[in-house]
This record gives C-alpha cells, structure tokens and sequence, in this order.
C-alpha cells in the first residue's frame, strides 16, 4: 500500500513538473526568439533597430510617468534601458498593466448590496468614530471601496496553522447548507484526507459544496484522480488560472492566493493557512511552521462568503441558490466591529491592501507590529515605517529565522539598514519560517489575512484579509506577537553591516528585480 502511495505521488510530481517545464521551454524560445530578432536587426536593419531604440525610451518615459509601483516601474526601465530592443519586446509581451483584460475572468459584478444593507454599515461607521475617532478613516475608505463595515460579529484569532485547520475541520463537520473553499495551495496529506472525507460525507447529505484552487500553487500537490473524485460525488471544483493557457504572456503571474472557508453563513475562515500538511506542522519544512488566522461569527462572515461567490461566478460557475440564500441568519453578537476586504491585480493601480497598510502604520500613535514571510516595498511603504519609528511610535517587523526562499530573503535584507536606522525594530523568528500575514496598531485596530508586505501581493496576486477594531481578538494577537518576539533574534545594526560583500551585491542586486520575483 505504501508502494502504492508512493508511486502515485511520484506521478503526481512529474505530471505537474511535465506542464511546468513545457511552459517554462515555450518562454525560453520565447526570449530566444527575441534576442535572435535583436540580432539580425543590428546586423542587417540598423535603421529598425534605431527606430526600435527611440521606442525603448518613449516606452521607459511613458512607464516612469504612468501610475503605480516605482519598484515595478524600475524594474522595466532598468531592463529596458539596458537592453532596449529585448526590454521593448519583453515588455510588450508580459507587462502587467492590464490584467483584467489578460485573465480568463468574466466581467461579474459584485455581489449586490441594498440600501438598507449600506446604511447600517453606514450607522456602524459612525458608531466607530465615536468610540475609535482614529480609525473612522480607515473605515470609511474600506466602505468606498465597497467592504462594509459589520458589528455583531464574534472573531476568533488562531494563533497557529494547526489551531486553525482544527477549527476548521470541526465546524466544517457541523455543517448543514453550505461549504465553500477558495486556497491557494491544496496538498494531498493528512489534512487533505480530513477535509475531503468530510467534504463528501456532506455532499451525500444534500450540503452544498464548492471548491476553488489555484493552478499554480496547487498542480505538484493535487492529483487530477483526487478532482475528479469531488467532481463525481457532485462537488463544485473551480481551477484559477491553468498555467499552460497563456503561454504566449506571463498570465500565470496573476494568481489567487486567497484563503477562505465559508460555512453556512454565519462562520467564515480567513489568514495565511494553506490545506496542506507543513501549515500543521505535520511534516517540517523550514523548521517550525508559524502561521495563523481568524474565525468570524455573525454577521462579518457574510463579506468573506460574498468574495467567494464572487469569485465563483467570475469562474463561470453558478450559485444553487439566490444570493441572499447564503447571508448569516438568527441570532448573532460579538464586541467591537469588522470589515473583509479582497483585493486583486484588476483594481490596479490601487491596491487597496496596500492602502490598509499604509493608514495603519500612518494611523499609529504609540505602536505598529507586523509579520510577514516577504519584505519587497515601494518607497511610500518604506518611508511610512520610518516616519513612524522616527515619531517615536513603537515599529516592530517580525520575519523568518529560516527562510524558504534564500533570494527572498536577500531581498528583505536590504531593507534593513534604512529601517534600522529610523527606529524600526526587526526580529528573525528563531524556530523557523513565519508565514503569517497581520498588523496591529495601537491595541485597537488589526489586520489578519494572506497580503505579504511585497509587490506580488500589493499588485499581482488575488488576496484577502479581515481588518478588526475594538475587538477582544487584538489582546490574543498582540499576546501571540509577543511570544513571536520572545522566540526570535534581534536584528542590530551591526549585524546588518557584517553581511559579506556578495551578500550585500546579490541583495541589492535581486532588490531592483523584486516585482518580478
């Protein structure tokens, strides 16, 4: 039997792998074919290849003044610069500037929300700016952007990926109207056997079940036999992004990294937790597996349920019931108030986690904590941690100890010196690879979901969160923080100044490429 397993995993990767290096052959004929075009044109048609130069530097000139990411626009200029003809073509195959004209996606509107249903978000604003007169702002913009602000709503925070995927599982197995899923990655495993066997004990009994996962993070871990089984027992399964349908551009760039569970409309799951053993810590990867998340009970589960039949329909799937078939219902309660937000590459140039970010660090008046896995920040980011730590509000910026990607990590290095140097504390968590994705500022407002504080996450990504105020679920996390830090290693200046010379080059080398990484 273990044979068996064995061998079946074995497939698995080489089928996933097979799709990955027909992709990655067709781009590298690709760019060869284009640096064979540059070739012969400087070789036989110099006059088009000056003409193609003076199009490289309109392009950079146009690029440099539009809106969005200087990390991004530096990137193209750089290369274009460098490498007119090959930056021109490159850029004109696979830049980013409109992805939602590039992604397979239909133009589905949002799910409706009444009058009604607006003006008593709008009562709860107010509410809030009377209690928290800071964070009004922060309120107010979410609502612009369509995420409403809900009370009576209990959120639980789940301070670690085995916490979470438990809590999952046992309020999954109460089900009784609906499970959805969105998750970037789904890997066969322990867990993975939890939750299918669930997922289809609740199908057989009339439950409604819908899965979303994307391509790219789950094509090694997921074997098509395991889809097709959820499918058959009359499972919803929605795949996002295939890799192998846009080779001819980097679509499978743009991918959902999501992570929500919705139940039966009064419970709903969001945070950094993926469905795969290593977020239990049931296999090791990178030593100790820190990640977390939050439950949502009562009437702010809705926002996250709303973004996945959101989601959903723009897969071209359809919904069993009417929308308001899926909304909390009977009794709820809960302290304090929360908003849901979704965030996707289709928004930019706003990028409305981003934005979040910005007004809670700026927001801050005694202290800022952070955790991410990834640090790779445009200069409004950088500049708003400073700010803070020279104002003398208490910045902290949690990170791996053991990082996954060692080029990443190089990246995030080279951010340090200037925040340490403008009052920014930076702890490396010691048993291993913090994962989780969460802001707290000044014991009154938190952010929990799966935004990395890099440009893949602010521009390119489909990602999600739930910010919370005045809730008793900031005291756990800013008690989870803390531990976080008693566990980890100061960064010092000194530490960061007796890095090697190459060390210091590759960082800062792989720093003006991050928005491609």
């Amino acid at each position: 039997m273990k044979g068996k397993q064995m061998q079946q995993k074995t497939e698995r990767r080489i089928s996933g792998a097979l799709r990955i290096v027909l992709v990655a052959l067709l781009l590298v004929i690709q760019i060869g074919m284009v640096l064979l075009l540059t070739l012969v044109l400087q070789q036989y048609v110099a006059w088009v290849y000056a003409v193609l130069e003076l199009l490289a530097l309109i392009c950079t000139l146009r690029i440099y003044n539009r809106p969005g990411s200087g990390t991004y626009k530096a990137s193209w200029i750089v290369l274009i610069l460098a490498m007119p003809v090959v930056g021109l073509i490159l850029y004109l195959l696979w830049d980013g500037e409109r992805p939602s004209k590039r992604l397979n996606l239909k133009p589905v509107k949002p799910v409706h929300e009444n009058e009604q249903q607006r003006e008593h978000s709008a009562l709860n604003v107010e509410k809030l700016r009377r209690k928290l007169p800071a964070w009004e702002r922060l309120a107010t913009y979410l609502e612009r952007q369509g995420f409403l602000l809900y009370q009576n709503t209990t959120v639980r925070y789940l301070p670690t990926g085995e916490a979470y995927l438990e809590d999952m599982l046992e309020r999954m197995r109460q089900a009784e109207h609906f499970i959805f899923l969105e998750y970037y990655i789904v890997g066969r495993g322990q867990i993975w056997d939890r939750v299918k066997e669930i997922l289809l004990e609740k199908v057989r009994h009339g439950v409604e079940v819908k899965f979303i996962y994307d391509d790219f993070g789950s094509m090694l871990r997921m074997p098509d036999e395991e889809l097709d089984q959820l499918r058959a027992a009359g499972i919803g399964v929605a795949c996002f992004n295939p890799i192998h349908q846009y080779v001819n551009r980097i679509y499978f760039n743009y991918r959902s990294h999501r992570k929500i569970t919705a139940i039966d409309g009064n419970i709903a799951y969001a945070g950094g937790v993926n469905v795969a053993d290593e977020y239990a810590n049931l296999v090791e990867r990178f030593g100790y597996w820190k990640d977390t998340g939050v439950r949502l009970e009562g009437e702010g589960a809705w926002g996250l349920t709303r973004e996945f039949i959101h989601m959903w329909e723009r897969l071209g799937g359809q919904m069993e019931q009417d929308h308001d078939y899926y909304r909390p219902h009977g009794p709820m309660s809960g302290a304090g108030w929360c908003q849901t937000l979704a965030d996707g590459p289709d928004n930019n140039p706003t990028s409305v986690a981003e934005d979040v970010f910005l007004q809670m660090i700026c927001g801050a008046r005694q202290m800022v904590y952070l955790t991410s896995p990834y640090l790779a920040i445009d200069e409004n980011m950088r500049k708003a941690l400073c700010i803070a730590g020279n104002s003398g509000v208490d910045v902290r910026l949690m990170m791996p100890g053991i990082p996954d990607k060692k080029y990443a990590y190089l990246v995030a290095e080279s951010y340090f010196g200037e925040l340490l140097q403008n009052g920014v504390k930076i702890y490396t968590y010691t048993p291993g690879f913090i994962h989780s994705k969460t802001v707290l500022a000044d014991r009154e407002v938190a952010f929990v979901g799966t935004v990395n504080m890099d440009y893949r996450s602010f521009q390119l990504h489909f990602e999600n969160g739930v910010v919370f105020y005045d809730s008793p679920a900031i005291e756990s996390l800013l008690e989870d923080m803390e531990q976080t830090m008693d566990q980890s290693r100061l960064v010092t200046w000194e530490d960061w100044k007796r890095r090697s010379w190459l060390r210091k080059l590759l960082g800062s080398t792989l720093r003006i490429f991050s928005a491609w990484m």
